[in-house]
């Protein structure tokens, strides 16, 4: 995972003066029979006394999108915020084959639970410029920091740690080296993105894979790289540098100078990179970084 990346190469880069730390992951393990012989016969013997309720239990562990989530189908809901960005409960039913109905009572829990917010504009795309039509406006439903976070955000307290005493004993500068340095990277991860027909279809397929559920959305100025999720999305709220240099990586991966209108470290809804329209599929504004 990116996040892992992270964590991994802010303590590498920090160097000596760091206690060594014991193996961390992810220590919530779910023992599904840790039973004797013995007792799982006698178990199989006796026929539980609700089997209906058991194996409605039984199903809804396996199918559960996410922990924390209240139940699977809204799971499945914050699930389709995730991968999609914001979106209004008549597209998540077409989506997600269900019933508004089912939908919005799904929507009302993660709401409940502080995991999805709504508004009246789609925070970015065509929809945010678009003229408000009469009678009641259509709710965007997007996922809150809180919403992310239940898919999962490995490492990324101690990417925080090891920034901070970064910052502390190098300075700004350091970390901003650093940041340069991750960078860097991501181009060498992903420069097979430069030769591609569509580079920002390909830069978006290569950060899916990063985890950041990345999706390209067509307007009037151009393409929006839309990252709908950023495993390290709080570690980015302490220390912009690294959407600065993420930033600056896209320009030379995409050769051509991108902005960035929105990022979920500020507290948008997503983070959006504006790519302007180009005459050819190889772009050469900006000049790449030799890696």
């Amino acid at each position: 995972m990116f996040s892992d990346r992270v964590a991994r190469a802010a303590v590498r880069y920090v160097g000596p003066g760091v206690d060594a730390v014991g193996p961390i992951g992810n220590n919530k393990v779910v023992k599904i029979d840790g039973r004797p012989a013995a007792a799982a016969r006698r178990a199989r013997a006796t026929p539980p006394a609700t089997p209906v309720k058991a194996a409605t239990a039984t199903k809804a562990t396996v199918v559960s999108a996410a922990p924390g989530v209240p139940g699977p189908a809204a799971g499945r809901v914050a699930r389709a915020l995730l991968d999609g960005g914001p979106q209004t409960a008549a597209a998540l039913a077409a989506r997600l084959g269900l019933t508004g109905t089912a939908v919005r009572r799904h929507l009302d829990a993660l709401q409940s639970a502080g995991q999805v917010h709504a508004s009246d504009r789609a925070p970015y795309g065509p929809d945010a410029t678009a003229p408000r039509r009469r009678g009641r406006p259509a709710r965007y439903y997007a996922l809150t920091d809180a919403g992310r976070e239940t898919f999962g955000q490995a490492y990324a307290d101690l990417a925080v740690q090891a920034l901070r005493f970064l910052a502390r004993s190098g300075g700004e500068d350091a970390v901003d080296e650093f940041a340069r340095a991750h960078a860097a990277d991501l181009e060498t991860r992903h420069r097979d993105v430069t030769r591609a027909a569509d580079p920002t279809a390909a830069l978006a397929a290569a950060l899916r894979d990063d985890g950041y559920a990345a999706t390209v959305v067509p307007g009037a100025l151009g393409e929006q790289l839309c990252q709908h999720h950023c495993p390290v999305s709080h570690v980015a709220a302490e220390f912009p540098q690294l959407c600065e240099a993420e930033t600056e990586a896209f320009s030379r991966l995409l050769g051509t100078h991108v902005t960035r209108l929105a990022t979920l470290a500020a507290g948008d809804g997503v983070c959006t990179t504006l790519v302007p329209p180009s005459s050819g599929p190889h772009r050469t504004n900006v000049p790449r970084k030799d890696t």
